[in-house]
């Protein structure tokens, strides 16, 4: 999965009852770890195989493994899994056939799909929501596409003994039999791995569209090669403590895990897998024509809304702002329940109840911190809208800023005299304190809560062991040497280095170092956080104040320096959770080195086409501050917003600025921690409630989380992730093991797939819309919420 920017639509024991068996995030237990015993044998290639036997065929031999475990809590005989332990030693099998994984259909299909996967990730960026790419959709029609391969295109065993019997090894070549799991896997990790490798292209239209240059191919191709290599070379130098744990689930990735195994491993059980993962993937399909296309009012349906038609102007206003949500930065959405899959997904079936139930706590603040900021004129807030990530002029008016820094991309103070400092709406000023708040929070927690964690796994490092079962399994295939991922490093390095010197970059070739050193430090921090609870910290605030310190006056050399450090570390998470799935999955490691480069290059490639054609095809969309339910330029102008306050930061956030509260939250955000840890020390428990399952780096970042997009779909979300995570997986642990996760991916495959479509075929992508004809269902003016204040109607 990727590591998604909190931009929203724009890093021991079981837990307390209170949220019940949650991730408790306990250190390792060696000797409860080695009473798993792997029986080896040969598979028909030859390799040595782990033939346990799989509980998903065999519930009788799961029921024996399990009966021993004292650590773990059963219902009705069922194990539920709580710690990254569980995941290993219960959820996903330890199989091994020792199937072939690099192959010319494997790289042909990942090449292929590639261009797919990275398509949909550039689309999803100029969303009024972020998403990712469910993998699922990509896996799913790689699978279609390998199994017709496999089965229709000539094998060699067809001309074995006959007068074609030369052209055997071209056909083994071509076709070598059974599309397998191992081909399968390394198909899909190619095409995410292309989508999810190139989020700095985003600065690029960030270029595009505020300061008219057309960045090159070569300048674009080589930058995003440049980070994503960059940030593979850290993942691999970083393996033994964010990958090889058990601990480090990568939650996101399970639902990918399971439908690989239940698409590849035949039996009865498997079967109903299968059938309900096929029968909910085309009922998704279907439906989702409906809200993405048909009847977008489902995107949001709120009954305050829709009782207060007739309310005074200045209530509606006020209505609209609290529980309006279904338009980009309309409102807070509170309410409002969304039937539109698409923009729920099923990351909340997947996240640790913990995570969950912190960014509830979060998202409860936010409403009323946003609320209470606009309606108290905070940062002079009502001069501006209540929800934007644009950059406005005292007057209200978006920020001339080419006249500011004019064709030089450098701070003319002469035009800033005239013109005046740019300012920020109150919720995008309260989002960068709450960022920077995060990440202060989030370096004191690891530090601080799990630093025994570290020097555990730094132990194992050493010592060349590890106690998961599935890091035992894969020691039969060559790793790959720690020089390897320095040389990756130091060609990235390069890389970037060219493009600093000979681009249009303004970034100094100093600056850039600084940059990557900055990046390399905070990545073992975010995928830590990432890894053990499914969710990342946006780190970028930090990165945009030591670029502003280092290049003032210069916003695009901020971008660079952003790209150069904040996405190095997003490339990073993503790059680690795929080696988590090559772990699960047992595919050689040298298999997965291959893969990922591979994948990098094809995205990077992809992502600068697309977003080339998105920027062209919908120019004054992105600009407008409001954007629309369709399409949205959120992300591009909070990237282009930060970089400007950020150039100009000695005015806007030194002591005498408006914002000098921000970049102090830095140092603000470790206190509460620092706080916390000790009086969990004295009190690890208060009436039964674990304290350490207080995670504040979480709870900062979720209450700024409504600050910008379509916020109609966060009850909805919370809905998804009780049924699931609650519910499900505590009271009816057997089937959460055997059908949730499966469940997931098939409603998220079925409704990217349909979005995919329509985003070619109506909604403009290709440069051409074709809008459903308007009705009560998709009404022609005003919000699809029908909250219709702040002069939606104008």
């Amino acid at each position: 999965m990727p590591f998604v920017e909190s931009t929203h639509a724009a890093d021991g024991e079981t837990a307390a009852p209170t949220l019940g068996d949650v991730a408790a995030l306990p250190a390792h237990n060696p000797a409860l770890d080695e009473k798993l015993v792997h029986h080896s044998g040969k598979h028909a290639h030859g390799a040595e195989v782990v033939n346990e036997k799989e509980y998903y065929s065999d519930e009788k031999s799961l029921e024996s493994r399990t009966s021993q475990d004292s650590e773990v809590q059963y219902v009705n005989g069922e194990p539920v899994i709580t710690t990254g332990r569980d995941v290993s030693k219960y959820l996903i099998d330890v199989r091994d056939d020792g199937d072939p994984a690099i192959t010319f259909r494997s790289l042909f299909l990942g090449t292929v799909f590639a261009g797919l996967g990275a398509t949909m990730y550039q689309i999803y960026m100029f969303k009024p929501v972020q998403m990712g790419v469910s993998t699922v959709f990509l896996l799913l029609l790689i699978y279609s596409v390998g199994q017709v391969w496999a089965k229709f295109l000539p094998t060699a065993k067809a001309v074995e003994g006959t007068r074609f019997a030369k052209l055997g090894p071209t056909l083994h070549f071509i076709n070598p039999g059974p599309f397998g799991i191992k081909e399968h896997t390394i198909s899909a990790l190619v095409a995410s791995t292309a989508a999810y490798g190139s989020s700095s292209v985003m600065n690029f239209a960030v270029q595009r569209l505020y300061y008219d240059t057309n960045v090159g191919a070569a300048t674009a191709v080589l930058s995003t090669f440049s980070t994503g290599l960059f940030g593979y070379g850290l993942v691999g130098l970083l393996r033994p403590l964010t990958v090889y744990p058990s601990e480090m689930v990568y939650w996101g990735n399970l639902p990918t895990v399971s439908i690989f195994q239940t698409l590849h491993y035949s039996s009865e059980g498997n079967a109903k897998r299968l059938k309900l993962f096929w029968t909910s993937f085309a009922a998704m399909f279907v439906y989702e024509v409906i809200p993405a296309y048909m009847f977008p009012v489902l995107n949001g349906v709120n009954v305050i809304c829709l009782a207060t038609q007739k309310a005074p102007a200045g209530a509606v206003d006020v209505i609209t702002n609290l529980f309006g949500g279904t338009n980009g930065n309309e409102g807070l959405g509170f309410g409002a329940i969304s039937f539109d899959w698409q923009y729920i997904g099923s990351i909340y079936m997947s996240l640790p109840l913990i995570q969950q139930a912190n960014s509830w706590l979060g998202i409860a603040i936010c409403y009323v911190a946003v609320m209470a900021i606009y309606y108290s004129d905070t940062w002079n807030s009502k001069s501006f809208p209540m929800l934007s990530t644009s950059i406005f002029s005292a007057n209200g008016s978006v920020y001339k800023q080419s006249a500011v820094f004019g064709s030089t991309f450098t701070l003319n103070e002469t035009a800033l005299e005239q013109i005046g400092l740019p300012a920020l709406t109150g919720s995008n000023a309260w989002h960068n304190l709450t960022a920077n708040l995060a990440i202060g929070g989030l370096v004191a927690h690891c530090i601080l809560f799990w630093r025994p964690y570290v020097i555990e796994s730094f132990k194992h490092a050493r010592a060349g062991t590890q106690p998961d079962p599935h890091w035992q399994a894969m020691k039969k295939y060559k790793e790959v040497p720690w020089y390897w991922y320095i040389g990756l490093l130091v060609l990235s390095f390069i890389a970037g280095l060219i493009v600093v010197i000979k681009g249009d970059t303004t970034l100094p070739w100093w600056s850039y170092i600084v940059a990557l050193l900055l990046g390399a430090f905070v990545t073992p921090f975010s995928t830590l956080l990432y890894a053990r609870l499914g969710n990342g910290i946006a780190t970028n605030q930090l990165m945009k104040m030591v670029g502003a310190a280092t290049n003032p006056g210069k916003p695009v050399a901020n971008l660079y320096f952003s790209m150069w450090s904040h996405d190095v570390i997003s490339t990073s998470i993503s790059l680690a959770g795929d080696l988590k799935m090559g772990q699960y999955l047992k595919i050689p490691p040298r298999a997965m080195f291959l893969t990922q480069i591979w994948g990098v290059i094809v995205g990077a490639v992809v992502n600068y086409v697309v977003m080339v054609s998105v920027v062209t095809s919908q120019r004054e969309i992105l600009l407008n501050p409001r954007g629309t339910n369709i399409w949205s330029g959120q992300v591009v102008q909070s990237l282009n917003s930060s970089a400007v306050t950020w150039s100009l930061a000695g005015k806007l956030y030194g002591p005498k600025g408006p914002y000098f509260l921000i970049p102090m939250a830095l140092f603000i955000g470790m206190g509460p921690t620092t706080i916390q840890y000790f009086i969990c020390k004295r009190w690890p428990t208060i009436r039964g409630f674990r304290l350490d399952n207080i995670m504040l780096p979480v709870i900062y970042m979720y209450t700024a989380w409504l600050t910008a997009g379509v916020n109609s779909t966060i009850f909805s979300s919370i809905i998804v992730g009780l049924v699931s995570q609650l519910w499900l997986r505590k009271y009816y642990p057997g089937w959460y093991r055997k059908y949730n996760y499966i469940l997931g991916g098939a409603l998220d495959g079925g409704a990217q797939v349909m979005v995919f479509l329509l985003s070619f075929a109506v909604a403009g992508a290709a440069g051409k819309e074709r809008p459903f004809p308007n009705w009560a269902g998709n009404p022609a003016v005003g919000n699809m919420d029908y909250c219709n204040g702040n002069g939606a109607l104008e």
